[in-house]
C-alpha cells in the first residue's frame, strides 16, 4: 500500500516511481570509481539530487548546502563541520591576513572521551587525545591534512553551487585542482546551469579531472516509465490519450509530468493504492491540469521579471531590463534552445534606445552577471543562465517555459517596464 504523494509529485524523499537513465545514472555509477570530481548539472526540478540520492548511500558522503554569501573559507569551514570538526577562531593570522581557525574533534569519530585535530598527541589515562590543528580556512593542503587526520573516506557533495557568488565558484574551481592532485577526495557538484563545461571554464586545469553528467535531459521513453512505474504502485492505469497529449506539453519536464500525475490522482480521489486497478485521465483535462500546476508559480515568476529588470542598480542603459527584452518577445522554441549571444545583440540593437551605441562589453557583462543578480535577488531557484561556453541565454527552468508560453506577452513587458512592438 502506497500513498499516491510518495509516488507522484515533488517529495524530500527520493520517488517510489524513480527511474533510471542510460545518459545520467549509468554514467554516475560507471565514474564513481574513477578519483575524478563530479559535476550533475541541469535545470531546476529535473532529478539532480534524487540521481545522488539513488546512486549512493546515505552513508557514502557528506552534503554542504552551499550560500550565496560564502567565499571559499565559508565553503571549507562547512565542510569541516560536516566531517564533525568544531572550529573557533585563533588569534594568528594566515599570510593572507585573515584569521586562522582552530580545529577540535570531538566524540563520535574518535571515541566517546576524545578531542582533537592532528597536532601534538598527548597520553592519559582514558587514551590518546589530540590538541586542536590551527589551520587557514583559505588553504586547501590545511583542509586535506584536517581531513587526513581523521581518516575521512567519503565523498564530499556541494548542493547548490550555483548559489555561490561567481568569483568563489572560480576559486573553489582552482581548489578543486589540488583536491585532485593532492589527495584522495572525491567532490561531487551539483548546480543549476546547461553548460557541461562550467568548470573548466573557470579554470582550464579541470580538464581531465571532472565528468559532467547531464541530468536535464528526460527522453520520451524515461517519462514513460516514470508513469508506468507508477500505475504500478497505486495499481491505475492512465488513459493512453491523456499520457501522450501530458508528454507533450510538459515540454521533457520531469516535474511538470510528477505534479500533473499527483493533481490527475487527487481529481479521481486516488490518494492511495487502489484495491482494483482503475482506469483515469483524460486528453481535454491535460491543458487544465498542466496550467494548474505551472500557474502555482505565477507570483514567483512576476517577481522574477520585476526583480531582475531593476538590476543591480539604476545605470543610464538598463541592461539587465533590456536583456529581458529578448527573453519575453522570443518564441518557445528559440528559447528552449537557449538565445545565442549574436541573436540579443542584434535584437537590442533594434530595439534599446541607445540602439547602435551599445558596445559588445556592456552586453557581454550583463549576460555574463545574469546568475549572479539573481542570486542577489534571492530568486529561487533562478530561472535564466548564461553559458559561457557556447555563448547562449537559458531558461533552466522548463516551469517558467510552459507558463511564459500561457501568458499575454504585451502585459509581461509592461510588468518589466519594456516597450511592446
Amino acid at each position: 500500500m502506497h500513498k499516491t504523494s510518495d509516488v507522484f509529485g515533488i517529495t524530500r524523499d527520493l520517488p517510489l516511481n524513480y527511474v533510471e537513465r542510460n545518459s545520467a545514472d549509468n554514467k554516475l555509477v560507471e565514474n564513481l570509481t574513477r578519483e575524478k570530481h563530479l559535476v550533475i548539472f541541469g535545470s531546476s526540478k529535473q532529478g539532480k539530487t534524487s540521481l545522488r540520492k539513488h546512486a549512493l548511500n546515505d552513508t557514502d558522503y557528506i552534503v554542504v548546502h552551499c550560500s550565496n554569501k560564502w567565499q571559499v573559507a565559508d565553503v571549507n569551514s562547512a565542510i569541516l563541520k560536516k566531517t564533525g570538526f568544531e572550529l573557533t577562531q585563533s588569534n594568528s593570522k594566515s599570510t593572507t591576513g585573515k584569521s586562522k581557525i582552530f580545529a577540535k574533534i570531538t566524540a563520535g569519530i574518535f571515541g566517546a572521551s576524545a578531542e582533537g585535530g592532528a597536532e601534538a598527541e598527548k597520553e592519559n589515562t582514558n587514551g590518546s587525545t589530540t590538541a586542536p590543528l590551527e589551520l587557514d580556512p583559505d588553504d586547501v593542503n590545511d583542509i586535506i591534512a584536517a581531513l587526513n587526520s581523521i581518516k575521512f573516506n567519503k565523498y564530499i557533495v556541494l548542493e547548490d553551487f550555483h548559489y555561490l557568488p561567481t568569483d568563489t565558484q572560480k576559486d573553489f574551481s582552482v581548489a578543486l585542482k589540488a583536491f585532485h592532485e593532492e589527495s584522495k577526495y572525491c567532490f561531487i557538484i551539483i548546480g543549476v546551469w546547461l553548460e557541461e563545461n562550467r568548470l573548466t571554464v573557470y579554470n582550464g586545469d579541470l580538464t581531465g579531472r571532472i565528468t559532467s553528467i547531464n541530468a536535464d535531459k528526460w527522453e520520451v521513453d524515461d517519462l514513460e516509465k516514470v508513469l508506468t512505474e507508477g500505475e504500478s504502485l497505486l495499481n491505475i492505469k492512465f488513459n493512453g490519450d491523456f499520457v501522450s497529449a501530458l508528454i507533450n506539453q510538459c515540454h521533457g519536464s520531469v516535474y511538470i509530468l510528477q505534479e500533473s500525475c499527483h493533481q490527475c490522482c487527487i481529481r479521481a480521489n486516488i490518494y492511495e493504492t487502489q484495491k482494483q486497478t482503475i482506469e483515469i485521465g483524460d486528453k481535454i483535462q491535460v491543458e487544465g491540469i498542466v496550467s494548474e500546476v505551472v500557474s502555482q508559480q505565477t507570483g514567483r515568476f512576476n517577481s522574477f521579471i520585476t526583480q531582475f529588470s531593476e538590476g543591480f542598480q539604476t545605470t543610464a542603459l538598463e541592461m539587465h531590463k533590456w536583456l529581458l527584452f529578448p527573453v519575453l518577445t522570443s518564441s518557445i522554441n528559440d528559447l528552449r534552445a537557449g538565445l545565442k549571444y549574436s541573436k540579443i545583440r542584434e535584437i537590442l540593437e533594434a530595439n534599446h534606445p541607445s540602439k547602435g551605441d551599445l558596445n559588445p562589453g556592456n552586453v557581454t557583462q550583463a549576460l555574463q552577471s545574469t546568475a549572479a543578480l539573481q542570486v542577489k535577488k534571492e530568486i529561487k531557484p533562478i530561472i535564466l543562465d548564461y553559458d559561457q561556453t557556447n555563448l547562449r541565454l537559458r531558461v533552466v527552468d522548463s516551469g517558467f517555459l510552459i507558463w511564459l508560453d500561457k501568458q499575454n506577452r504585451k502585459e509581461l513587458l509592461a510588468l518589466a517596464g519594456l516597450p511592446y512592438v
